[in-house]
């Protein structure tokens, strides 16, 4: 579809949280590499396995860019769908205490969406949205409200027209809906882009895809060289469609183990009890479906306290761990963190680069974990690569040198790309 003659993109402006966008007269790809560490960039290009991100370097513009806290999936996909933080957007983790009803449950429904996305502005604006997500969890988040095309890799064999603004998913990709604890789950996804700008489906995409590698394995691996090699190819076809591609990713990632290779766990809840007695309840907010990744262990939990205990005494005496890098309370984390105060919990503790937070031995079952612990949600899981195909305007230049934002990307692809 490069160049395609008579094809007219859409440019009418979108204003979408504050912020203004102007889409480019050409198709535009947005990608989420979830759980990309820039060391898998550098190593695999190192390696010669991707030379289409080696060529994104030299003629378009590669950089970084810090994502939102906590560095969790759902948080930083609403936030890259919305280009707000989670000040703005309510998602303050994959899983939380509902303050209504007090019960602990997955933050995956668009109800709990208090923004407004790019995707369903861009439609009304007339241009052809597709959401495409490994994850079936990010899909109803993601679509909220949208008039277009939305589904999973994880699912796919179940889109409807109806009900997914699509039909026949496996046909359209030419192979069937992969597991979701593959390297093809991702690589179906950026194929399932492909198809859709192919035949003119989709003009204005973005492409979400899974941790499971990363988590898996280390930037220098084998497997993982070989995953990125094949994500790169995919990479090249997107671009030679005529697309401006961009990606970023969600969070970074870290090994999280002691030196016998066991998971590296500080359990918050149960040394919290034994020091300050029971009611206190600790949120992992990396808690989803996918608990083969990282076993509902991750680099910030909140704390949930009784009325009668004392905060203060409480958070100084957690910042004494071996471990702990940050402790913060509700105020604090929801000014300085970008959390929205009424979905989190009294305290929000942040662990150091090695190290997970997690409630009691028995919340975590740590037979999933063989091989050792990779993981994220924390400090050092924030910084994350941000890319684009062509060369960013001396304005878009400039912001990307000081401090821009993993959600800003959709911003940068529409206002800031020299075609």
């Amino acid at each position: 579809m490069k160049a395609v003659p008579g094809v007219n993109f859409s440019t009418t402006p979108l204003s979408v949280n504050g912020r203004e966008y102007r889409p480019p007269a050409a198709p535009l790809v947005a990608i989420c590499i979830d759980g990309c560490e820039d060391d898998y960039l550098v190593t695999s290009i190192s390696e010669g396995c991707m030379p289409t991100v080696e060529a994104m370097s030299k003629n378009g513009y590669r950089g970084m860019a810090r994502g939102a806290l906590p560095s969790f999936t759902n948080v930083n996909n609403a936030a890259i769908a919305t280009g707000a933080p989670p000040s703005v957007t309510g998602i303050s983790g994959n899983f939380f205490l509902d303050p209504e009803s007090d019960e602990e449950v997955m933050m995956n429904s668009a109800d709990y969406l208090r923004a407004e996305t790019i995707f369903s502005a861009a439609a009304r604006a007339g241009r052809k949205v597709a959401v495409v997500t490994a994850k079936e969890k990010l899909r109803d988040i993601l679509s909220k409200d949208l008039q277009g095309i939305a589904f999973s890799a994880e699912r796919a064999s179940e889109a409807r027209l109806e009900t997914h603004g699509i039909d026949d998913v496996e046909a359209l990709v030419g192979q069937p809906t992969p597991e979701i604890y593959s390297a093809e789950a991702s690589l179906f996804v950026l194929r399932a882009g492909v198809a859709l700008l192919e035949n003119q489906m989709a003009d204005f995409l973005y492409l979400s895809l899974t941790d499971y590698m990363q988590h898996k394995f280390a930037p220098d691996e084998s497997e993982s060289l070989d995953f990125h090699r094949a994500l790169d190819v995919e990479l090249a076809r997107l671009i030679a469609t005529g697309a401006v591609v961009a990606a970023t990713a969600d969070h970074g990632m870290n090994a999280k183990n002691l030196p016998d290779g066991s998971p590296n766990v500080i359990y918050l809840e149960t040394m919290l009890t034994a020091q300050f007695g029971p009611g206190i309840k600790v949120i992992c907010p990396i808690t989803d479906p996918y608990v083969a990744h990282h076993g509902a262990l991750g680099s910030l939990v909140m704390v949930h306290l009784p009325d009668e205990m004392n905060r203060t005494a409480i958070a100084d005496w957690i910042l004494e761990l071996p471990g702990v890098s940050e402790v913060h309370d509700r105020e604090t984390a929801a000014e300085q963190l970008e959390l929205p105060a009424d979905r989190i919990g009294d305290l929000a503790v942040l662990s150091d680069r090695h190290v997970v937070l997690g409630r009691t031995p028995a919340d975590h079952d740590l037979q999933l974990l063989a091989g050792g612990l990779r993981s994220h949600g924390g400090r050092y899981e924030e910084m994350v690569p941000l890319l684009f195909s062509h060369p960013l305007n001396e304005q878009y230049l400039a912001r990307a040198g000081d401090d821009p934002r993993n959600f800003d990307i959709f911003e940068f692809a529409c206002n800031g790309v020299v075609l």
